[in-house]
């Protein structure tokens, strides 16, 4: 059977060493903040090539608390994309902020720079620029942009952790960044993680104290902070993922080149393209094809698995209705109605590749 993404064969790759890692922190009983959490930090720090990293408890609370620590007001107002998972969004709510939308580029799928400046107002605060399906937006313009209106900006990197754009890593091109650790990521723990990422060395010290209950030293707290902070267990098996990576990475790059490659031909697919001074990590493969809905339906009935990210712009989710923005972004609007995810995965065979590139040209074009 073709899995969406086989967690379980990526487990018995690195079986022996995921669990000695795990009966390492039972047996030292430091489950919260232990040794491992620090080292992950170091790991991640090294690998992304920032000074900083705080490993924290999602990639939902990574978008939070750089919001808390960077003061952000009710009614302040953070420019977002379109065309993204709702937690880029709804963290800015949440928080009190206003999401600000902006359409996104066909291309890259990505926050288009051009679009911006036209939504910025007293009001703006900061830029949450999403790195979608793997490949990075594009952080020089966008910091351009916030400099010149003295602005602060977040790279979303949930599922680009790994990428690279100009010779950096995603995650290493903001002010600050963030990124999930969601089991299904390129990077996934076995449960909720996430961390953030920042050269800022008082902001580090800061988003450290929120995700720790606000705490400058044991119970004493200087900010109302949350209980953001990743476990042990988790920090351990990220660790020995972390180890192979790069190679994963290959791995993944190797599979999307073979789709690519296998569907090039087929008018009616649109594969995705990654920009010449960027690479992608691959959290997933997105075609855009017409007809969508029907051929996934096709799909299910040949036993392929797929996903749609994401079926409807977010300022048209009805937690934002409130907002009353019922601009028609464009390309947002075009994307929602085509985009399918194939299966992808580090481990993905060739004959499981095969049966989806068969299928899917078998449906789209008939």
């Amino acid at each position: 059977m073709i899995k969406f993404a086989d967690l379980n064969q990526q487990y018995e790759e690195y079986k022996s060493e995921i669990d000695n890692a795990i009966q390492g922190v039972i047996n030292s009983a430091q489950f919260i903040n232990g040794d491992e959490v620090k080292a992950l930090e170091a790991d991640l720090a090294e690998f992304s090539g920032v000074k900083h990293v705080i490993a924290c408890s999602s990639g939902t609370d990574a978008l939070l608390v750089p919001q808390m620590a960077m003061d952000i007001k009710p009614r302040d107002e953070i420019i977002v994309p379109a065309f993204t998972y709702y937690a880029s969004a709804s963290m800015v709510s949440h928080w009190g902020a206003t999401p600000v939308f902006v359409d996104v580029d066909p291309v890259t799928f990505n926050i288009d720079p051009e679009k911006i400046e036209e939504k910025i107002t007293k009001k703006t605060k900061a830029i949450f620029g999403v790195s979608l399906y793997g490949q990075t937006a594009d952080f020089d313009a966008i910091n351009r942009l916030a400099d010149k209106n003295g602005l602060w900006v977040l790279e979303d990197g949930a599922q680009s952790f790994g990428a690279q754009y100009k010779g950096k890593r995603s995650c290493n091109l903001t002010k600050v960044a963030t990124t999930s650790f969601f089991p299904a990521k390129p990077l996934g723990c076995y449960g909720d993680g996430g961390a953030m990422f920042t050269n800022d060395d008082d902001l580090a010290i800061k988003l450290r104290q929120l995700v720790n209950h606000g705490q400058v030293k044991r119970y004493t707290h200087k900010y109302v902070g949350i209980n953001g902070r990743l476990d042990t267990i988790q920090a351990a098996i990220l660790r020995i993922k972390l180890k192979y990576f790069d190679n994963e990475i290959e791995m993944r790059q190797s599979a999307a080149d073979y789709y690519t490659s296998a569907f090039q031909d087929s008018k009616n697919i649109i594969t995705p393209e990654i920009i010449p001074d960027r690479s992608s990590s691959w959290a997933q493969y997105t075609v855009r094809i017409p007809n969508r809905d029907e051929a996934r339906q096709k799909l299910q009935v040949l036993g392929i698995p797929t996903s749609v990210h994401y079926p409807m712009p977010v300022n048209r989710q009805e937690a934002f209705s409130f907002l009353g923005d019922n601009t028609h972004y464009d390309n947002a609007e075009l994307l929602s109605k085509e985009v399918i995810s194939l299966p992808m995965h580090g481990f993905i065979s060739r004959d499981d590749q095969n049966q989806v590139i068969e299928a899917v040209k078998k449906v789209v074009n008939g």
